[in-house]
C-alpha cells in the first residue's frame, strides 16, 4: 500500500469519513480502501462483535454484583476494535489502553483473564509474548511511547520492508480521543515520524474523554493532526467493521513495507459509561445516545448479512446460544479465580530475576513469615 491511498487532508469535494457499510447496512465502494470480503469473514466479524459485547455486558454485571472493582465499558466500539484486531497479522504487536477488550479477543486473550485484572486477583496479566498483545495501560497515553519504542526496535531488527509477509512486522498503539491531549502521545508522534517507525496510531474517538467532549479538546478533526507531525492520517467510520478493517489493514501494510507511521481515527461513540464508576447522564444528552444507537455496529452488519442471505434465524440463534454459554462461563470462572500470592509479583518484573529483586523477595518472605510466627 503506497502513500497514494493515504493522501493529504481531503479537499472540499472529498469525503472525510471512509465507509464501506452504511448505517442502513448497504455496501458501498469508495475509491480508496475498497476491499472484498468472503462470506466467512463477514460472519466472523459479526460473531466477534456479538461475543465481545456479551463479554462487556457480563463484566459490567459482575461489577454491579461486587465481583469486580471496576470495569471500563466498550459498548458501541465493537466494530472499531474487531476491525483493527482482525487486520493484524500474528507477528504484529498491539499496545492497548484499558478498554481494548475486543482487540484482546482477536489476539486470543481469554476474557476471564481480563476479569482477573479488575478483580484484583491477577498481578501481572497475560504474557504479552504469548499473544503479541501488551498489558492494559491505566496511565492514559503512556503506552504510545512504549509502542513507538517497540516499533523502532522491530525496525532495527530487520523485520520491516523485507517483502516477506510472515516476517515484516507492524505495531498498533490503541488509545482514545482524550489521550491525544496528553504529552506522551504527542511525543510518540515526534519519535515515530523522525525515525519512520512502523507503528499505526489507532485512535478510537468515542467523543468523550470521561466527561470532556471532543470540541473542548481540539479545533480540527483529530486525524488531521498527523499532517503536522509529517505522516498521514485518515478518519474511518468506527461503527463500520468493514471500513475499519480495510483502513487499518492498509495502514499496517504501509508500516510493514517501511513507509512509516499512520494515524487512524475511528470515529465512533461510547454508548456506555467511561467506567462503572461513571454516570454519563450528568454530562451528556440522552438524545445523542439514541441517535448513535441507530448506528449500532452489530445491527448494521446483521442487516447486511440478512440482505445478502448470509445468515438466517437459526444461525443467529446459534450465535446467541454461544454468547449465553460464554456469559455463564465468565460468571462461574470469575468467582473461581484464585487469590493472588504476593511472593509471585517479584517473578513478574523481568524475564530473568535480578539480584536486587531476589533480595527484595527474600526480605518480603521474611517479613510475611514474622506474622505467621506471631499467629
Amino acid at each position: 500500500m503506497t502513500d497514494a491511498v493515504f493522501g493529504p487532508a481531503p479537499g472540499a469535494d472529498e469525503p472525510e469519513l471512509v465507509q464501506l457499510l452504511t448505517p442502513e447496512g448497504e455496501r458501498v465502494h469508495p475509491a480508496a480502501f475498497d476491499t472484498d470480503f468472503t462470506a466467512d469473514q463477514l460472519r466472523g466479524f459479526h460473531r466477534d462483535m456479538v461475543l465481545v459485547r456479551r463479554v462487556d455486558n457480563e463484566a459490567t454485571a459482575l461489577q454491579r454484583h461486587g465481583e469486580l472493582g471496576l470495569w471500563p465499558q466498550l459498548l458501541g466500539q465493537e466494530a472499531a476494535q474487531i476491525g483493527a484486531g482482525r487486520a493484524m497479522r500474528p507477528q504484529d504487536f498491539a499496545f492497548p489502553t484499558y478498554r481494548e477488550h475486543g482487540v484482546a479477543w482477536t489476539r486470543g486473550i481469554d476474557p476471564v483473564r481480563l476479569l482477573g485484572l479488575f478483580r484484583g486477583t491477577d498481578q501481572g496479566g497475560w504474557d504479552p509474548q504469548d499473544h503479541n498483545f501488551g498489558l492494559y495501560s491505566i496511565v492514559v497515553g503512556a503506552h504510545s511511547l512504549h509502542a513507538t519504542g517497540y516499533a523502532m526496535g522491530v525496525q532495527r531488527d530487520g523485520l520491516v520492508g523485507t517483502g516477506d509477509p510472515e516476517r515484516d512486522t507492524a505495531v498498533v498503539a490503541c488509545f482514545g480521543d482524550g489521550a491525544t491531549s496528553q504529552g506522551d502521545v504527542n511525543e510518540s508522534f515526534v519519535f515515530a515520524a523522525s525515525y519512520n517507525a512502523p507503528v499505526v496510531f489507532f485512535c478510537q474517538n468515542n467523543q468523550w474523554a470521561i466527561s470532556e467532549p471532543l470540541e473542548r479538546q481540539t479545533r480540527i478533526p483529530l486525524y488531521r493532526r498527523a499532517q503536522g507531525f509529517g505522516f498521514p492520517g485518515v478518519r474511518v467510520d468506527g461503527n463500520d467493521v468493514l471500513a475499519t478493517y480495510a483502513v487499518v489493514q492498509a495502514a499496517l501494510q504501509r508500516a510493514r513495507d517501511g513507509q512509516g507511521p499512520t494515524f487512524v481515527e475511528a470515529y465512533t461513540y461510547r454508548m456506555g459509561a467511561h467506567t462503572t464508576t461513571d454516570d454519563p447522564t450528568r454530562y451528556r444528552r440522552g438524545g445523542d445516545v439514541e441517535a448513535w444507537k441507530a448506528k449500532d455496529p452489530i445491527a448494521r452488519l446483521e442487516t447486511h448479512l440478512r440482505n445478502e442471505g448470509l445468515v438466517d434465524d437459526a444461525y443467529l440463534a446459534a450465535i446467541a446460544a454461544e454468547a449465553d454459554a460464554l456469559g455463564e462461563r465468565m460468571r462461574r470462572e470469575c468467582k473461581e479465580l484464585p487469590e493472588p500470592v504476593a511472593h509471585d509479583i517479584f517473578d513478574l518484573v523481568h524475564v530473568e530475576q535480578t539480584p536486587e529483586l531476589a533480595a527484595q523477595q527474600a526480605a518480603y518472605d521474611a517479613h510475611a513469615a514474622s506474622f505467621e510466627e506471631v499467629l
